[in-house]
């Protein structure tokens, strides 16, 4: 019986998570960054092969933010979006990834990144990681203090929320390793 209980909150946590609401040096370096990024995502595998799109995604997102290209942070929440809309409980997950794709500046994109990371973060809590370590990171002063949350495959803190004006600004506060 205990077990069956167990099953059946773990399932809801999992359906819950989602329902909670330039110069050529600098693109060198985001160039670099984004290298980083794609190489440690690679060392990050889901047994859920829809869980795997989706982190690859917000990866994809949280790049794009950090390099401060709104053109590219609009194509990468258009991805999320699809690939949260087919997976149950992610709904809504999905409306704010694309206020992230219909937003014309950088800033309404990264305050509604707060949002969609809070998801993000809850959904993959929840999910069985078969390797790797998924860093959660934290930056107080985003959001006008109020702080942001977001999603690494490094301990490296490259702040999708200021970029280059305070790349390094955050830290890591919890960690999600394959069991």
């Amino acid at each position: 019986m205990k077990t069956k209980q167990y099953f059946g909150v773990m399932a809801l946590s999992i359906l819950m998570a989602c329902n909670t609401s330039s110069n050529t040096s600098k693109e060198s370096k985001d160039s670099t960054i984004h290298k980083a990024e794609v190489a440690a995502t690679t060392n990050i595998s889901f047994k859920d092969s829809k869980l795997q799109s989706i982190y690859s995604s917000y990866i994809s997102l949280k790049d794009a933010l950090v390099a401060s290209k709104i053109t590219d942070a609009q194509n990468a929440s258009k991805a999320l979006a699809a690939e949260l809309v087919t997976y149950s409980g992610c709904e809504n997950t999905a409306v704010t990834a694309h206020k992230i794709e219909n937003a014309k500046d950088i800033v309404t994109q990264r305050k509604e990144f707060t949002a969609l990371s809070s998801d993000v973060i809850a959904l993959f809590k929840h999910a069985e990681l078969s390797s790797g370590t998924i860093f959660i990171q934290h930056c107080p002063m985003t959001n006008k203090g109020d702080g942001g949350d977001w999603l690494a495959s490094e301990k490296k803190i490259q702040n999708p929320y200021y970029g280059s004006e305070m790349m390094e600004c955050g830290a890591v506060v919890e960690e999600i390793k394959a069991k």
